[in-house]
């Protein structure tokens, strides 16, 4: 069972992110988009967006940190322990609170707003489903475990473990002794990653970043703009 929740489930997840793209690409490059609801309503999205997202990308950072970065790495730039945990700890909870606030409010706006929850697609909600699985994980990690509990030292099992499985050495019996919590958050984060082709996610790798760079757009007429019509000349009073 060991081997296949921390070694067959991970890679079946990686080959269907990877088939699945190349899939989805190219056979439906038209529904490769967002499916923006903005036009629906923009109130609730304009705070739930920013916050959901910023949180996003500090918890990203997080976990490259966390993840890909070895323990002996830290410590050989002088960071203790003691310090990786409080700085972890508390960017994971700001970091946490932002992504559940956010969520939340995108997932009211969705199925409170009439028009939004009628754009909702079925493989919408189950992405927010699990989405939510996995926040929720994540989130009982850092406050239940880490900020409130005794503290696991995932960078010494859990972060091994991972990385050996994107080199190809995976070490099942890590992630086998690992709290439950933390092989929860695991399985659910890679159901998540096998779904992600097939759903709205795929805009993350359209995003435009050229723009950035890119020339100005000049736009200019294709004819010249038609003359105003003179005002008509005064007519002469008839003469007697």
């Amino acid at each position: 069972m060991s081997v296949v929740l921390w070694v067959v489930v991970p890679y079946v997840a990686l080959t269907v992110f990877v088939v699945g793209h190349v899939w989805r690409w190219r056979t439906d490059q038209f529904g490769w988009t967002t499916r923006t609801t903005q036009v629906l309503e923009s109130r609730l999205l304009r705070l739930g967006s920013p916050l959901f997202h910023l949180g996003v990308f500090a918890a990203i950072g997080g976990h490259v940190l966390g993840l890909l970065i070895p323990k002996s790495w830290t410590e050989a730039v002088g960071v203790s322990d003691h310090l990786y945990h409080v700085v972890s700890v508390t960017a994971g909870t700001v970091a946490g609170v932002m992504v559940v606030a956010g969520l939340g409010l995108l997932l009211a706006r969705r199925f409170v707003t009439g028009r939004v929850r009628r754009a909702t697609t079925r493989m919408d909600k189950a992405l927010f489903t699990v989405m939510a699985v996995v926040i929720l994980l994540g989130m009982a990690e850092t406050v239940v475990v880490n900020l409130f509990g005794g503290g696991y030292d995932y960078r010494a099992t859990v972060s091994v473990w991972f990385r050996g499985v994107l080199t190809f050495r995976p070490e099942p019996e890590l992630m086998a002794g690992a709290p439950l919590v933390f092989q929860l958050h695991t399985l659910a984060a890679w159901v998540f990653i096998a779904m992600w082709p097939f759903t709205r996610l795929v805009h993350v790798w359209s995003a435009p970043v050229v723009y950035l760079w890119r020339p100005y757009v000049v736009y200019r007429r294709r004819t010249a703009r038609p003359a105003a019509p003179a005002a008509p000349a005064a007519r002469e009073p008839a003469g007697r």
